[in-house]
């Protein structure tokens, strides 16, 4: 263990995913001169790749329910598939997993790519946002459909998933678990109506399979099934919505590797995998700690939140060559922007075909798209790294 990790200067701070390199850089200052560090009395920053892969890999040293630590958070966590450990995350995810295979999600790609032409269809030509016309409305309507919800209701979808990412504007110090619950609790309602409605009449739908299927011969709660559909669509049209307009930033920062995807589309699976290393739509994640364990050469002791940058692993240059290249043609790529182990993203199937889709359906749309550089870009905070808003030009093709 070297004195290096044990003295970090008590004035660093983390700065926001502003979209520029200003977060990379500071990344990779830490992952070389603090690999593991403690912010102030708080959390334990993780930031090189095999450091975070034990974290998130060992669900027996590193748990994801926080409410160890900050019991307040129960009534969150709870039956909260995201806060869950083994034995009850195995079955949960066993059942829903079924859902999200990469076979099953094949299925849907004749709808996907009907909802993304139908959407650049009423863009036009000129200068529009990418994010109104294309990236948030394709993932909120797929997803919608997958659990069931009416195509009249999705709109109300969209003011709730705009109310919870507003929490993270939230200054600190707040009550957090009420905060939470007045953000989802219009949709907490709405779903568990639904719930109800398909535990007497199931129909073909995700809600209907949560609402009907049986773990270990007992059913769901409607409190387990409300959550799970409730993170199913917050966390799933929000990965996809940040994973399109991180693409099209990419391409509009490497054009030659736009003009290598227009010549050959076989490589549009691989630049997604790319953009999801170069800009991971979730920085971090979180863990706590069960036992006492070293890692990167430093002790952490048991019940202390620990904070893996998957971001910052994704751009370790111990693991990736030339990590801040873009580069559509890397193999192997191994990135961790979706987890790994069991909490591996059970939506990742369903986000890479989104997202190849979605691009596909750009390239063949439009002749020329740059991001408007005369239009201010407002980014997510710390948590999410990608555009709140991404003003494109355009000329149809």
């Amino acid at each position: 263990m070297t004195e290096e990790l044990l003295t970090a200067p008590d004035d660093i701070a983390v700065p926001d995913a502003d979209g520029s390199n200003t977060l990379f850089d500071w990344l990779g200052e830490m992952r070389t001169q603090h690999p593991v560090w403690q912010e102030g009395s708080g959390p334990y920053h993780v930031f090189c790749y095999d450091d975070v892969q034990q974290v998130i890999s060992d669900p027996r040293i590193f748990s994801n329910d926080s409410s160890r630590v900050m019991p307040q958070l129960k009534p969150l966590t709870e039956g909260h598939i995201n806060a869950m450990d083994p034995p009850r995350h195995v079955s949960l995810r066993r059942l829903v997993s079924q859902a999200f295979t990469p076979r099953m999600v094949t299925t849907l790609e004749p709808r996907i790519t009907e909802v993304a032409r139908e959407l650049l269809a009423e863009a036009g030509s000129g200068r529009f946002d990418l994010v109104d016309v294309l990236t948030y409305p394709l993932p909120v309507i797929v997803i919608s459909e997958l659990l069931g919800i009416p195509p009249s209701d999705r709109d109300l979808f969209r003011m709730w998933a705009d109310g919870f990412i507003r929490l993270a504007d939230a200054p600190p110090g707040g009550d957090v678990v009420a905060n939470f619950r007045a953000a989802t609790r219009d949709m907490d309602e709405y779903l568990l109506a639904h719930c109800r409605r398909r535990r007497a009449a199931p129909e073909a739908d995700l809600i209907s399979t949560l609402a009907t299927a049986k773990v270990n011969g007992e059913r769901l709660t409607d409190d387990e099934v409300v959550k799970f559909a409730g993170i199913l669509f917050l966390t799933g049209h929000l990965t996809t919505t940040l994973l399109i307009g991180n693409a099209v930033q990419c391409l509009d920062r490497n054009p030659d590797a736009g003009a290598q995807l227009r010549a050959d589309r076989s490589l549009v699976p691989s630049a997604i995998e790319e953009v999801l290393r170069h800009r991971s739509p979730f920085t971090t994640v979180s863990r706590v700690t069960v036992t006492d364990v070293e890692v990167g050469g430093r002790l952490i002791p048991a019940d202390r939140m620990v904070t893996p940058w998957v971001i910052s692993a994704n751009h370790d240059e111990r693991r990736f060559a030339h990590p801040d290249r873009f580069d559509i043609r890397r193999d192997p790529n191994k990135h961790v922007a979706f987890g790994r182990g069991g909490h591996f993203c059970i939506g990742a199937p369903l986000a890479r075909l989104e997202g190849a889709l979605a691009l596909d359906a750009l390239l063949d749309t439009f002749s020329e798209l740059t991001v408007d550089h005369d239009v201010d870009i407002a980014y997510h905070p710390r948590g999410m790294y990608g555009a709140r808003n991404l003003p494109v030009v355009a000329r149809r093709a």
